[in-house]
């Protein structure tokens, strides 16, 4: 299947997430086929790799019957990246019964900071 032809966002963009909880959410993506026109990765793939997996440690708080969005996300970019993969670690720093949030830091393949996020997750009812 051509990357058009995946489903959902952090499909296409290659987002593979290796550990999961409800305190921590690891993952990596790849910097091709996410960079702006000058071959650096680009911003907006930092914030949905950020976005996934924050909010992905948010429904694990939630827990079942539960849905997530997420109401507010900001970045700082440090530094480039141009090829290989970067890695991007969540730590929730909030859980309650209404909000989630979580610190994203996503380094490059030898741990330089790449991006500083902050996400917070609105929790309602599924139904």
């Amino acid at each position: 299947m051509n990357e058009a032809g995946k489903g959902h966002l952090h499909e296409r963009m290659g987002i593979e997430i290796l550990e999961a909880s409800a305190e921590r959410v690891v993952a990596r993506m790849p910097v091709k086929g996410n960079t702006q026109p000058y071959g650096l990765l680009h911003g907006g793939a930092s914030c949905v790799l950020a976005e996934t997996i924050g909010s992905t440690g948010a429904a694990l708080h939630a827990g079942p019957g539960k849905m997530v969005v997420g109401i507010e996300i900001n970045a700082t970019h440090h530094r480039s990246a141009t090829s290989g993969d970067v890695t991007a670690v969540a730590t929730r720093v909030h859980g309650g019964r209404t909000l989630a949030t979580y610190v994203i830091e996503i380094a490059d393949e030898v741990g330089r900071a790449v991006c500083t996020a902050r996400l917070t997750c609105l929790i309602r009812d599924a139904s």
